[in-house]
């Protein structure tokens, strides 16, 4: 049986690695999300900070896959389910639904609302698979486990500027 880790030490982990990545140390993994049925792998240093979903306040006129804004220690962040954003059905708002601010490294406030973490993930253990030509810039890689499982790789820097991302207004 696997060992049960904590939130709080999976984010310490977390912290410390991206303390490590910002500081210039080599770091090889990658975050593991899961998106409605969709699993995605962020670079680490792209993944920002995770949260227990809080409250989120519902934001009149806008577009179904904006799930509001969350006040994270007093700061507002946009939330965005990313299950729905992509098509599919709106993520359960359960105790394994994680909000992912990625968007403070590049100047945004910007949090995806996720179904479950799956943890670090070591390049190693993917191979690139074949592109997905339908896919924006920022879904377009793919990579294939040991398992057979397709992942999609989630470029937080082009996603932050795809103008479809940004225009949550009905």
């Amino acid at each position: 049986m696997a060992k049960k880790t904590s939130l709080r030490e999976f984010q310490e982990y977390l912290a410390g690695r991206l303390t490590g990545a910002a500081h210039g140390q080599a770091t090889s993994s990658l975050l593991g999300v899961q998106a409605g049925n969709e699993d995605w792998l962020l670079d680490l240093s792209d993944s920002g900070e995770i949260v227990q979903l809080s409250k989120l306040t519902q934001v009149p006129l806008t577009r179904p896959w904006f799930a509001g804004i969350a006040n994270i220690r007093g700061n507002l962040y946009a939330v965005t389910d990313f299950s729905v954003f992509r098509g599919g059905a709106p993520t359960p708002q359960t105790a394994h639904a994680r909000l992912l601010l990625v968007g403070a490294k590049h100047g945004s406030n910007a949090a995806l609302l996720v179904s479950n973490m799956l943890g670090l993930r070591n390049p190693k253990d993917f191979e690139a698979a074949e592109p997905d030509p339908s896919a924006p810039a920022w879904a377009a890689r793919r990579y294939r486990d040991s398992s057979g499982n397709i992942w999609n790789k989630l470029s937080v820097r082009d996603l932050l500027a795809d103008r479809q991302f940004m225009d949550v207004g009905a």
